[in-house]
């Protein structure tokens, strides 16, 4: 892709340094590494990652928008989905938000979960990001009562001890890095980052291990049908894993996960055999994942079936999946659009008109993006009463 904006001489040398050290460790590998730890270096090596520098990453000046940057609808709706749970699980309930952005989600969930008389104990925000956090401090701070701001905490770690509450994650697993694979002769093979003759990044295949391959050997079981040679696609094998590291030891609660991505059946069509890592540089979408290392967004869709299953195997019960649109229509997204009207002007609320339809128009979110909920010893069913999709899972 030759449309890009090409980044300032600042800008450059910081990739090229990140650059220096990925050929480093490729090198120091024995010629090659897996394209998921690529993908873990471009994003979160501290002070050079993407999330871990100093860019602005969300927003009409970054690189991409996410759904809590156009406005007060999203969190609020949110945050009405989730209430009724930690009204629940009473005053003791925690809220853990993984990767807090900006911050603007944070600052409406906690001023809507005030209004609804629902305030959790403490408000977490696992942030790997000292970039981040920073951010997040300072916009939470300029815009919350005292009592509010005294209830976050940022956390280094998942929670420790036994806690009950919700967890929520807007656009958090797409970024985990996740590995890639190939077939060739009916073998399993990880795809991996090597070096060519000038140094630049170039993909290179090596045989997968036991995990990678008994993951592609599940699909195929599930797609009645194995992967033909050459067929290459993403697989995030470790998500189970993950998903029980971050919600720590949750005893009673909910989990609520909002990313874009597929049901299994259609994530791995035949036809989809390039896979769907993508890269994202101030607003244009690319598939040169390999420039600029630490200047762009690296990210894959997300398999609804396999967060099916993580979620269920950690102990919970599969408490709904739908679109964005039926989730936050359901949810009351006409109300908080008639309610952010109330006083605004005329250009306030065609921000606000146009932000609605950017969340719900199928060509726009509100098809693309999906909701996935689990629930333990709470009731988060009746947050998926409209338009239940987990017949496709």
């Amino acid at each position: 892709m030759t449309d890009l904006p090409l980044p300032d001489a600042d800008a450059l040398a910081h990739s090229d340094q990140l650059g220096a050290m990925i050929r480093g460790e490729i090198v120091a590998s024995g010629g090659a590494v897996p394209f998921s730890r690529f993908m873990e270096r471009c994003l979160y090596t501290p002070g050079l990652g993407y999330y871990s520098a100093g860019a602005t990453k969300f927003g009409g000046a970054g690189d991409f928008v996410t759904a809590p940057e156009l406005g007060p609808l999203f969190a609020g709706t949110v945050a009405q989905a989730l209430a009724p749970v930690l009204q629940e699980l009473g005053p003791q309930a925690c809220f853990l938000e993984i990767g807090g952005g900006s911050g603007a989600l944070a600052e409406v969930m906690l001023k809507r979960l005030l209004a609804l008389d629902a305030m959790p104990a403490r408000y977490w925000i696992l942030e790997p990001s000292a970039d981040l956090r920073q951010r997040q401090r300072q916009r939470l701070g300029q815009h919350l009562p005292g009592p509010v701001l005294d209830r976050v905490e940022w956390l280094d770690t998942p929670p420790t001890g036994e806690w009950n509450g919700v967890v929520f994650a807007n656009e958090v697993i797409d970024a985990l890095p996740t590995p890639r694979f190939t077939l060739r002769g009916g073998q399993v093979f990880e795809e991996h980052v090597a070096l060519d003759g000038q140094g630049r990044f170039v993909a290179t295949d090596r045989p997968a291990d036991p995990l990678l391959t008994a993951a592609v050997r599940h699909v195929e079981g599930a797609r009645e049908a194995p992967f033909q040679d050459g067929y290459r696609s993403e697989l995030l094998a470790q998500l189970p894993y993950w998903v029980q590291a971050v919600i720590g030891r949750l005893q009673a609660g909910a989990l609520l996960f909002c990313d874009y991505g597929y049901p299994r059946r259609e994530y791995y069509l035949d036809q989809r055999d390039g896979g769907t890592t993508r890269a994202f540089y101030r607003h244009r979408m690319h598939h040169d994942v390999y420039r600029w290392p630490g200047l762009q967004d690296i990210t894959a869709s997300v398999d609804f079936t396999a967060l099916a299953e993580a979620g269920t195997g950690a102990g919970f019960d599969l408490a709904g999946y739908a679109s964005q649109a039926g989730f936050l229509l359901g949810n009351g997204l006409a109300d908080r659009l008639a309610e952010a009207e109330t006083g605004a002007d005329a250009a306030g609320v065609l921000r606000l008109r146009n932000a609605f339809k950017q969340l719900t128009l199928p060509s726009q979110m509100g098809e693309r993006f999906q909701f996935m909920g689990f629930a333990r010893q709470c009731n988060f069913e009746a947050a998926f009463l409209s338009g239940d999709l987990t017949w496709r899972l």
